[in-house]
Formats: C-alpha cells, structure tokens, sequence
C-alpha cells in the first residue's frame, strides 16, 4: 500500500513536503541477503466497553476508563467520551490517539460550522465528515470504533431530534438506536438486550447504562477503571454518573465465608 522509492516513505494519495524518513534502511530490510531485517510491526491488542442508547428522554451513553497495551494497563483514568459541541459528543474504542485526534478534528469543523452558519452541525454531518476523513485512510493501520451522538436543532435553533451514528477506521457509518463497541461489546449488549425498553424513565435508563458496563468489567480484562455515564436531552449533554470500579467492587463483594472447625 506504500511506495517505497530512494529510501524515502510517501503515503499513498501524492507527495508530501518533507517526506518523512525511515529510522532504518528499507530496502536492506526487504532485501533476503541483508544481514540486518527490519523490526517487525508492533501489534498490541485494544479493549474497552462503551455503549449508547436511545430512551424517551434522550441518549445515554456509557463508558469504562481503562486503556491497555496488550497486557500491560496503561491507564485507569482515560477520557473516553470527547466531547464536539454543547448537544453532540464522540466516545473512544480502539487506539486512544486515533480516536481522540479525530474526534477533535470534527470538532474542530463544528466549531467552525457554528461560527459561519450560526446554528450548530448535525450529528448526521459531523458523523458522515468522520467518515468521509476515515475512508482516505484505509490501510494506513488506524484502529477506531467511536459512535457520534446528540440532539440537532431545526431551524429556529430548537433541538428537535436525536441521531446515534457508529463510524469505524474502515469509513462505515451506520445510524442506530442502540450500540456497543469495545472487547466488552458482547457482554454490555447481552445486558441491554435484556432490559432495554424505550419508555424507560431517566433514573431506569442511566442505571441500565452502569450495570451494562459493570457486567463487561466483570467479564472482559480489558475493561475497567472508573463509570462514566452521560445523558444527552435537548438540552445538551450532561456527565450524570461516576463510579470506581475497583472501589465499588471491594465494597460491596461480601467476604469470604469462614472455614469449618475440625
């Protein structure tokens, strides 16, 4: 998918200024006499669990904080829900760098949209802007699952609608009412398989939204670290819960019973 030319690497797509240079020779790496190959490619596996929802109230969106490196956790405490405007945010699974620099980009250009068109970007726009920007990069080894969600405003500038959109570094884009995405995906959506309804109230719909997320960090090594739940309504978004996974399990597992006199 590159062209490898003079020792000089150029992503496919046209030249750039100052092409960027190998720390090593690529042409002795590729060679079969060359004594000394190239490193091999670093693969590291990714988790987590997020999840969003549609209820009659809105949207709730739930996340854990974990982020790993392979075996290793890296972080307890990762911001996994970016926010893009006042009504509208992006959640993070896969490569935490490539999720959150693209999530700012969008929202970057609805910060722009605002200031141009005076009303804010819909989500069914930033989300096909998202995936439009993803779909130039197919091959180049992005790792990103994110779902953009939020309320549009109508033409008075009154938010009228909700939109849930999953893109992925492929360029999909699917619109929904309810996903999960993460190595917990499996385990959160058995649970709101289960329990979700539409009419739920808010105080049911946030807490299906934390037992979705606590059942995948039993469950999935990837997941972790803190809750973190959102609910978006017309008007905006608002972090509504979070929790210490690791206190809240230590609190409230009981202990052991004891063992039998002989």
């Amino acid at each position: 998918n590159h062209n490898i030319n003079n020792n000089n690497w150029i992503p496919r797509g046209g030249d750039i200024s100052g092409q960027l240079q190998l720390p090593w020779d690529v042409e002795e790496g590729l060679s079969s006499s060359s004594s000394s190959p190239s490193p091999p490619a670093l693969d590291f596996a990714h988790g987590t669990t997020t999840l969003s929802f549609k209820f009659q109230g809105g949207i709730i969106a739930a996340v854990d904080s974990r982020a790993t490196l392979g075996n290793f956790v890296g972080s307890k405490t990762t911001q996994k829900v970016l926010p893009i405007n006042t009504h509208m945010i992006g959640t993070m699974a896969g490569g935490a760098a490539d999720c959150s620099y693209f999530i700012r980009k969008v929202k970057a250009e609805a910060n722009f949209h605002h200031l141009t068109e005076g009303r804010r970007m819909s989500v069914a726009r930033a989300s096909r802007l998202l995936s439009n920007i993803l779909y130039e990069y197919r091959g180049f080894d992005l790792s990103m699952g994110t779902m953009i969600m939020g309320f549009d405003d109508d033409a008075d500038g009154i938010s009228s609608r909700s939109s849930i959109y999953y893109v992925d570094n492929s360029g999909v884009r699917i619109k929904g009412d309810m996903f999960a995405v993460g190595s917990g995906s499996t385990y959160a959506l058995g649970v709101l398989d289960n329990e979700h309804q539409f009419h739920m109230s808010e105080d049911e719909a946030i807490a299906l939204g934390i037992k979705a997320i606590r059942h995948a960090t039993f469950r999935d090594a990837a997941s972790g670290g803190f809750i973190g739940v959102y609910l978006i309504t017309k008007d905006g978004w608002t972090k509504v819960f979070a929790e210490d996974l690791a206190k809240s399990s230590s609190s409230s597992s009981s202990p052991p019973p004891a063992l039998p006199k002989p």
